[in-house]
């Protein structure tokens, strides 16, 4: 190959910096909450209106039992599953590696607020739970060389809309996905920690 070949496929070839993720994530979570609260609109309804906490703590109950649920699952999945069936491309490990622990706190927040808007708060109410959850299996793209990730990211969504029905609020599932992204998150850094 010659120099001017490689050069090519080197400008080709795009490398995810930390900047360029933290760009990509932040844009995508505002295209997120954008298109959740715009798709709201369009529903005739008020998507404040999905985002009032409840009066009764039972929301917390919800959101708390299905993290502690899907830890479980997850943990026995990484017991018996193979490591590479799990892979994300090292996405996360990316993510979370060098972040303070107010900036993990950030971005769950973030994250679990604009996805549930958009997939509970207005996909679920027009298509349902298993379409919703297949979107939000897609959407993971980084999942999708593998069968297992997949099929577990589409089971937690599952689960997240099954939440939000069963509480009658928004906010047992953003407590659900909140806690699963902060403490994951805490646990890739702290494993990336040890390994340099």
């Amino acid at each position: 190959m010659t120099n001017k070949k490689k050069n090519k496929s080197r400008r080709a070839q795009v490398q995810l910096t930390d900047r360029l993720l933290l760009i990509n994530l932040y844009l995508t979570q505002g295209l997120t909450l954008l298109v959740g609260t715009v798709w709201i609109l369009l529903q005739g309804r008020n998507p404040l209106e999905l985002l009032v906490l409840p009066e009764s703590p039972t929301f917390l109950y919800w959101g708390l039992g299905l993290a502690v649920v899907m830890f479980l699952i997850d943990f026995l999945m990484t017991l018996w599953g193979r490591e590479e069936d799990m892979d994300d491309g090292g996405i996360n490990a990316l993510l979370f590696r060098n972040r303070p622990i107010w900036h993990i706190f950030a971005i769950a927040a973030i994250v679990s607020i604009c996805e549930e808007l958009l997939f509970r708060g207005a996909l679920q109410y027009h298509l349902g739970l298993y379409w919703t959850s297949i979107l939000f299996a897609v959407i993971h793209i980084r999942y999708l060389r593998h069968w297992l990730p997949t099929a577990w990211v589409f089971a937690s969504s599952y689960g997240l809309g099954w939440i939000y029905l069963q509480s009658g609020t928004l906010w047992a599932p953003i407590v659900c996905h909140f806690l699963i992204d902060f403490i994951s998150g805490i646990m890739i850094k702290r494993r990336e920690q040890k390994e340099q």
